[in-house]
């Protein structure tokens, strides 16, 4: 059954983190926010209670957006083990939902992956997620969390980088990926299956994001994923899977940090 509450309300989100210091933020604030995520958008798909797997290829509809996606052969099949499903994470949102439209309706809705604790706002997205806070009191807590969730009988979805992707160099890519992949998949004996996912946001999404790294500024650029997701209408992208990489391969001719890397540019060799 979906969930009964099926809306977001910013300023319930704000005021909830904030507690009573939401009392000092101008009400103009909220506003310019609401339509910056285009609150209203979001909430006339959430009024169709779509819940799961069923929620993400709604998503996928609701845009018009159209997918390819290569080299299904590769996915090992049902009833075979679970496996550890990572991905370079180009726009922040389109890309999640997708890979948990397509490996979702693959294996019969057996998918977990973590995600920002905002968007367990999204009811019907929730189901599939484990959320993550990066601060305050949850973060104790996350090592705990990613071991739970490679513990359950169920694929993991992760996005290394932690981040969607930047524009380093000159190229959209994602920043060097966290290695706790590897040590669980070692742990749990998932073997990983590689993915690339083909697709960028805006410019101004790269130069925000580029300008708040050279300042050290808060993460800006976060705010803007909403929009970029409402600027992907009727968009198309490319999905490549790869061939499992098995758990033993990852030996200690390497260190987990540089396994991370060297799964990452095979990612991107796809």
């Amino acid at each position: 059954m979906a969930a009964k509450i099926q809306r977001i309300d910013i300023e319930a989100i704000i005021r909830g983190r904030l507690g009573s210091k939401a009392s000092f933020v101008p009400r103009f604030v909220y506003s310019w926010l609401r339509n910056l995520i285009h609150e209203d958008f979001i909430n006339e798909y959430l009024k169709r209670e779509r819940e799961g797997v069923d929620f993400c290829q709604g998503v996928i509809e609701y845009l018009g957006v159209t997918v390819d996606v290569e080299g299904l052969e590769n996915l090992p099949p049902s009833g075979s083990g679970y496996f550890t499903f990572v991905s370079n994470h180009p726009l922040g949102a389109i890309d999640g939902v997708t890979l948990g439209a397509v490996l979702g309706q693959h294996y019969d809705g057996q998918i977990r992956y973590l995600v920002n604790d905002f968007l367990m706002n999204l009811r019907g997205l929730a189901p599939l997620c484990v959320p993550v806070n990066k601060v305050g009191h949850q973060a104790r807590n996350l090592p705990a969390m990613v071991e739970q969730i490679f513990s359950e009988p169920n694929h993991v979805i992760m996005f290394p980088a932690g981040l969607c992707s930047r524009r380093i160099n000159g190229i959209i890519q994602d920043i060097p990926w966290h290695k706790s992949f590897i040590n669980k998949t070692i742990r749990h004996q998932r073997d990983v299956v590689p993915i690339h996912f083909i697709g960028q946001n805006s410019k101004r999404f790269y130069r925000i994001a580029n300008f708040c790294k050279r300042f050290h500024l808060p993460n800006l650029a976060m705010a803007l994923l909403p929009d970029e997701m409402y600027r992907s209408q009727g968009g198309h992208y490319t999905v490549r899977i790869g061939k499992p990489i098995p758990w033993q391969t990852f030996d200690r001719s390497k260190s987990s940090m540089e396994w991370a890397q060297y799964v990452r540019e095979m990612v991107y060799a796809i």
